[in-house]
């Protein structure tokens, strides 16, 4: 018989607001991964991944920095989606024209040793996100910022005001040469954007993962809350969202909990089934 699989988000889902895994999370989990198959598909990248997930057991393949990349827990690559450089600085030459800066989380080379460049031009909201990142060795301050060779992700903070149009912009200007989310950013009152390879996203991840273990997608379980989420839950078999998911995930999800991400909603579903 064939372990179920289990996949789900780290942030507002798995992980408390505070970014930790409770013990009942972690106990639940470990138990569960004994003849069941979990793991994540999250924004976050390897190093923060497994920085968080270095208690729980962990055998799968891995879909990080929002579907780009995907790699198994003793960093083996499976896949990658990357942004070229030319195509990197056309994009932060039009964010330019509308006064923001992005961040952007690059590769610098095959080892999957990771960079993560910040403008010196910042807005509230940046200088907010760079507080979680203090004393990161991947931090990289950049005066005149531009695209590496290999980038994973480019993304923007800001008010809805500057993101909406700006992603209108970059549609016209890009069309389907790229891949644009527009979020809202639950740990403060601003927005994202978050700018991929096309199919740098969730759902063609999970479909990678799929094709890796020779397994269908309408055998996954999988669990989430923002609109990241939302192409992974249309193309599983059981898509699960937690109390304080977004309306819209909401209204995707095959399963709506009745608790949130602060109340182990994740690990209370995988306890009872």
């Amino acid at each position: 018989m064939k372990k179920p699989i289990y996949i789900t988000d780290l942030d507002h889902t798995f992980l408390r607001t505070d970014q930790s895994v409770s013990a009942f999370s972690a106990k639940v989990w470990n138990e569960k991964a004994q003849n069941s198959i979990l793991s994540v598909a999250t924004a976050r990248s390897f190093q923060k991944s497994h920085y968080f997930l270095d208690k729980l057991h962990l055998e799968a393949p891995m879909i990080l920095l929002d579907g780009t990349m995907i790699v198994t827990p003793d960093k083996k690559l499976i896949d990658i989606k990357l942004v070229n450089k030319a195509l990197g600085d056309a994009i932060i030459n039009e964010g330019a024209k509308f006064n923001i800066y992005p961040f952007v989380i690059a590769l610098k080379d095959m080892e999957l040793n990771e960079a993560f460049l910040f403008p010196t031009t910042l807005n509230i909201h940046q200088h907010g996100v760079l507080e979680n990142y203090r004393n990161d060795p991947r931090m990289v301050k950049c005066r005149n910022i531009q695209a590496m060779d290999m980038n994973m992700k480019i993304v923007y903070f800001g008010e809805l005001q500057t993101l909406q149009p700006l992603t209108e912009h970059l549609r016209k200007t890009f069309s389907d040469e790229l891949e644009y989310k527009l979020s809202p950013e639950k740990y403060s009152n601003g927005w994202f954007l978050t700018i991929l390879h096309p199919e740098g996203d969730k759902a063609h991840a999970l479909q990678k993962v799929a094709d890796y273990m020779n397994r269908d997608t309408h055998e996954m379980t999988v669990f989430g809350d923002s609109i990241n989420d939302i192409g992974m839950f249309k193309l599983a078999g059981t898509s699960v969202a937690v109390s304080n998911a977004l309306d819209e995930v909401k209204e995707v999800a095959d399963i709506i909990l009745p608790h949130s991400n602060d109340e182990d909603g994740v690990a209370r579903y995988l306890n009872e089934i």
